[in-house]
């Protein structure tokens, strides 16, 4: 088979979106190997977020002066000539678009959709912003084979939200990287946490550092007790109202911000934590919990939505809104030993579910079905 992908994220997103997006590419060339694989990238990337050795990918770049010029066109529209000229047999949006007039080429067509977060939660988006991703996630579920989502949450969204048919959305779910699934000793985690001055003790929290991942309810939590924080995520103007915080009341030597975290270092840090904390508001998925649960760490996480999907029965669910909810849970997991090894023990078997080989062949039979089906 000869895939085609929308690969601007691959080699210019360093958070979820790329994640997923170079995961899953690594995922399919690794295990399906007979394919090729043809990743379309609108410009050279300054940074080197994406490196293989394998000759079934191809980085395809605008040709032409031109698109090289207005690569958002290129990127929305005239990639399709290229498309039909390279042979692709079916176009894989990876981040919840594809490119307009492609439903003429006559090839399947998947999307992934990661959530809808901004038709549930519009005050979280500029009104510009949430008027470009309604546009595009629109046109894409309405001119796509399928649509792949990352959880049942993201299935149900979509059928409410567009109508579509329930047959038309798949599950399938999403994991990360190898690296966290990976051991490190007591003294490469003391190691990297010296490195980047953190504590012995700490509870943990990833993503990117928005109001809607709500992490200040989290410091509002811990503010009567010894705990320590660490929060690893890209800042917006949110960090602000948190750091503000956490001056006010005297915590800044106990919560941190690391920066700079290359993926070998964070799984480190999740292998460190006392507990993973991630009382989100609303989530397509939430891979830092399958980071946290691959990691042997305990995680506290909302009640609700996906999360349950992504925590499994032995994780622990609080109010995301109820700052005496989440102490209480926090108390509750770091004192009491036997329940500590149950949530590790058990949630590391939960989370093989996430398993590369699960997902592979989950795309590899949807793309096969779908192709055997346009001949």
């Amino acid at each position: 088979m000869v895939i085609g992908f929308d690969a601007k994220r691959i080699f210019h997103n360093r958070t979820g979106l790329g994640n997923y997006s170079r995961d899953l590419v690594r995922i399919m060339c690794s295990r399906y190997a007979d394919n090729s694989y043809l990743l379309y990238n609108p410009k050279m990337a300054k940074q080197k977020l994406f490196e293989h050795s394998s000759s079934n990918i191809i980085e395809v770049l605008p040709r032409d002066w031109f698109h090289r010029k207005f690569r958002g066109i290129w990127r929305q529209r005239a990639v399709c000539r290229d498309l039909i000229r390279d042979g692709v047999e079916l176009f894989h949006g990876l981040t919840g678009e594809i490119p307009v007039g492609i439903r003429k080429l006559k090839i399947p067509v998947v999307v992934t959709i990661h959530d809808l977060i901004f038709l549930r939660y519009p005050k979280f988006y500029t009104f510009f912003d949430y008027k470009i991703h309604s546009m595009k996630s629109r046109y894409a579920v309405n001119n796509s084979d399928i649509v792949v989502v990352v959880s049942e949450q993201t299935r149900r969204d979509v059928i409410d939200f567009y109508g579509v048919s329930p047959e038309k959305v798949k599950v399938i779910y999403q994991g990360c990287q190898d690296v966290f699934s990976e051991r490190f000793s007591r003294e490469e985690i003391k190691t990297t946490l010296s490195k980047h001055g953190l504590p012995d003790n700490y509870i943990l929290n990833v993503g990117t550092i928005e109001e809607r991942k709500n992490i200040l309810k989290g410091i509002m939590a811990i503010k009567e007790t010894n705990y320590n924080m660490v929060i690893v995520g890209s800042e917006t103007k949110y960090t602000q109202l948190i750091k503000e915080y956490i001056v006010a009341n005297k915590m800044d030597s106990r919560v941190f911000f690391p920066k700079k975290i290359p993926s070998h270092e964070l799984a480190m840090i999740y292998q460190g934590a006392s507990l993973f904390l991630y009382p989100s508001l609303f989530e397509g998925f939430g891979i830092p919990i399958i980071e946290a649960l691959y990691s042997g760490t305990p995680v506290i996480t909302t009640v609700g939505g996906c999360f349950s999907e992504a925590g499994g029965p032995f994780s622990k669910y609080v109010d995301p809104e109820n700052v005496e909810d989440i102490r209480v849970m926090i108390e509750e997991v770091h004192n009491n030993e036997p329940l500590r090894t149950e949530m590790i023990v058990e949630g590391e078997k939960y989370v093989q579910r996430f398993n590369t080989e699960y997902i592979g062949k989950s795309v590899n039979d949807l793309y096969q079905e779908l192709i055997e089906q346009a001949q």
